[in-house]
């Protein structure tokens, strides 16, 4: 028989649930246990997602417990006090030099999100993409316009400046591309699908999709338009 896939249970995401409404110390220490229990199905999901990952690209995150997000939320620079995270979630790093971006996961009852791309790039960075931009707009605009892409993932999403970023007329005719400072996409699930026995393929392949849109990014953060390397 073949193995079990590793699945998110409806125990895990219930645990989220009370953590919601109990979110303090007293609550989540009488409860350590359970936590610990919860995590290690995570733990199995999440080696199950980089194993998925491995098939078709080449990932630095060397384990499934090391993709995971601390449970504790860092609240300093925050009006939200409550100590703890009320989800489950991740990270996967892209290897190498030759390979930019990185995955991520959120499972949260009514908020479960797969997607990765590029949170905050460097200025260097992010003048290359907007240059790439600029210059020829169509290799990113006929990936986000790819129904496969759109199925998956709706639009390009990221923090936008108001109106033109320097060195660009707001008249541009990609101004509406160029006006990202962050560039990501993600899919969201309901936790019915969450819930299903093959999630972790459906993740797996949630991530498959991305690939066009890394391979472009990362064509234009490591080359230069003649195509040789920076």
């Amino acid at each position: 028989m073949p193995k079990a896939l590793p699945i998110i249970s409806s125990s895990n995401l219930d645990f989220l649930k009370l953590l919601k409404k109990n979110n303090n110390r007293e609550w989540f220490n009488a409860n350590k246990d359970r936590f610990i229990e919860e995590q290690s199905a995570i733990v199995l999901f999440a080696d199950a997602l980089l194993a998925e990952l491995n098939l078709h690209d080449v990932i630095e995150t060397l384990s499934g417990k090391k993709s995971l997000h601390r449970i504790y939320k860092d609240s300093r620079f925050s009006l939200d006090k409550t100590p703890y995270k009320i989800n489950w979630s991740g990270n996967f790093t892209r290897a190498s030099k030759s390979r930019r971006g990185g995955y991520v996961f959120h499972i949260e009852p009514g908020n479960t999100y797969f997607g990765g791309g590029f949170q905050n790039p460097n200025p260097k960075d992010l003048k290359l993409i907007r240059d790439d931009i600029g210059f020829d707009d169509s290799p990113l605009r006929n990936i986000l316009m790819d129904e496969k892409f759109i199925a998956s993932f709706g639009s390009l999403r990221g923090e936008q400046v108001k109106t033109a970023p320097k060195g660009f007329d707001i008249n541009h005719e990609a101004i509406d591309l160029l006006r990202y400072k962050q560039f990501k996409v993600l899919r969201k699930f309901t936790d019915d699908e969450v819930l299903q026995p093959d999630f972790v393929k459906i993740a797996g392949q949630t991530y498959r999709e991305m690939r066009p849109f890394f391979d472009y990014m990362t064509e234009v953060l490591i080359t230069d338009h003649n195509g040789l390397n920076l």
